[in-house]
């Protein structure tokens, strides 16, 4: 589907966005040198001469960083350049010690590429610009201190992968759904802890509004989103924000906007830059960086089986619809866990179920990851067989499901006896409790001799109570069927 068929209009208006994603690459040093990029270290510990910039200091690339875009490129379908170079990205800030940040601009180390995702349950596909290695700046610090401004310098140099989308997208939904993906590739390859809260993933989103048909219009820039809800929130408001000024009859200023999670707005920073701005050139202290084939296919040898590749063996080899494959392969942990479960009961559809469906409403309502579940996939395993083979029902199930989170104990079959919730299959004893149902309800017989189909569920809801809730329901329709004829 391209980008622009079957797009949503608001009032009339066509959305564009375009992302620029920063993931910060999950090496143990910076991309230039060899201080620390631990998270939550004392401000101004973790930076080294090179990082401040001190006169005689020579930068000196990371491999692992290198290897980390391959990783990426390959697994996005990109061309990973054989050769790319670094630059000098000039600009003035305090907490940006040489007056420049070292980027990629003219020749990237990763060249187009996709992103692939499910949208209300349809394909949908992004293109990528590019993918370029840069050193991240340090922080400006403006609160605690007495009116005043700190600078730490830890992040400096910190290595980063920025990510360039085309102007693919046509809403924030789309947006959400397509940074998720992302979001989800860069964990899954290992490259970034994608933690959000910690700045190792965040957005820029460009945003611009156009009638369908008409040239692009202008783009402002949002900074620094840091959560999907905030990417939603933040295009939602800015779209209806340039739509109200256009239709005012004013024009819309190229700019950098920030967005305020308090008030749900943006708010203009400054006039956005234009790439000669930054008087880009290349660095003279930096060689190219030649990658060779070997050391290309060496990487792609080492790569996992990707997201959606697993998504579409879960389909054709499990046989899960499409949707329940996707949600299986959100994370590396969860499809993990599913495919242990899987493995040990046989039941792939239910497996999914329980994930999609007790254990998510639960990791949800805790903010946890699968990884935390007190569940072990063997014990759901476990807890489904006794499903499949009648010993407790769905709701039966259920009860011991929450016993087993609370951790009461991980044994399943001795939460079923112990809660007498271990179904009666017993034919003789669950056919004379049958027998009495149908004798006490001569008016739903007699209904459902006469065609109505409701009749039977009563009947069946009567069985139930009587067996306080052990008679097996497949198992006591059947007799129902056979004593009504």
């Amino acid at each position: 589907m391209s980008p622009a068929t079957a797009a949503p209009l608001v009032r009339g208006w066509e959305v564009v966005i375009g992302l620029e994603t920063h993931a910060q690459l999950s090496t143990q040093s910076k991309i230039f040198s060899g201080a620390s990029t631990r998270f939550g270290a004392a401000a101004n510990t973790q930076a080294c001469a090179v990082d401040l910039a001190l006169p005689g200091t020579l930068p000196v690339m990371n491999r692992g960083a290198v290897e980390r875009a391959i990783r990426f490129g390959l697994a996005v379908q990109a061309t990973v350049a054989p050769l790319s170079i670094f630059a000098r990205k000039n600009y003035f800030y305090p907490d940006l010690p040489k007056g420049y940040q070292i980027s990629q601009y003219e020749i990237p180390v990763v060249q187009g590429g996709r992103i692939d995702f499910l949208l209300d349950g349809q394909a949908r596909s992004v293109r990528l610009t590019r993918a370029h290695l840069e050193e991240d700046a340090g922080k400006s610090l403006h609160e605690d201190y007495h009116g005043m401004t700190g600078i730490d310098l830890n992040r400096a140099g910190t290595p980063l992968l920025e990510i360039v989308s085309e102007p693919d997208m046509r809403s924030s939904v789309e947006a959400v759904e397509y940074a998720k993906a992302l979001h989800t590739l860069v964990m899954w390859l290992g490259i970034c802890d994608g933690n959000m809260q910690e700045g190792s993933f965040r957005c820029d989103a460009n945003v611009s509004v156009r009638r369908p048909g008409q040239p692009f219009g202008t783009r402002r820039e949002i900074k620094n989103l840091n959560s999907f809800r905030f990417l939603q929130q933040a295009v939602d408001f800015e779209v209806q924000w340039q739509i109200d000024r256009i239709e005012d009859g004013l024009p819309i200023e190229q700019a950098t906007v920030l967005f305020n999670p308090d008030t749900g707005e943006t708010r203009a920073m400054r006039t956005k830059e234009d790439a000669h701005d930054y008087r880009y050139f290349p660095d003279p202290d930096l060689p190219p960086l030649v990658i060779a084939p070997e050391w290309v296919e060496r990487v792609r040898g080492q790569m996992p089986e990707l997201p959606g590749a697993m998504a579409q063996r879960f389909v054709e080899r499990d046989g899960l619809p499409a949707y329940d494959a996707a949600m299986m392969t959100q994370s590396l942990a969860t499809a993990r866990y599913y495919e242990a479960a899987r493995d040990d009961c046989g039941q792939a559809k239910l497996v999914a179920n329980w994930v999609m469906g007790e254990i998510s409403k639960r990791l949800n309502a805790q903010g946890g990851s699968i990884e935390q579940a007190p569940v072990a996939p063997a014990t759901l395993a476990r807890l489904i067989h006794r499903v499949v083979d009648g010993t407790v029902s769905n709701n039966g199930a259920r009860q011991v499901f929450d016993a087993l989170w609370a951790g009461e104990s991980a044994d399943v079959d001795a939460l079923i006896e112990a809660r007498g919730l271990k179904q009666m299959n017993d034919s003789g004893a669950l056919e004379a409790i049958v027998e009495e149902v149908l004798a006490a309800n001569e008016k739903s017989v007699a209904e459902f001799r006469a065609g109505k189909d409701k009749a039977f569920n009563a009947l069946v809801g009567q069985v139930m109570k009587a067996s306080k809730g052990k008679a097996n329901p497949a198992q006591a329709g059947e007799l129902l069927r056979k004593k009504l004829g």
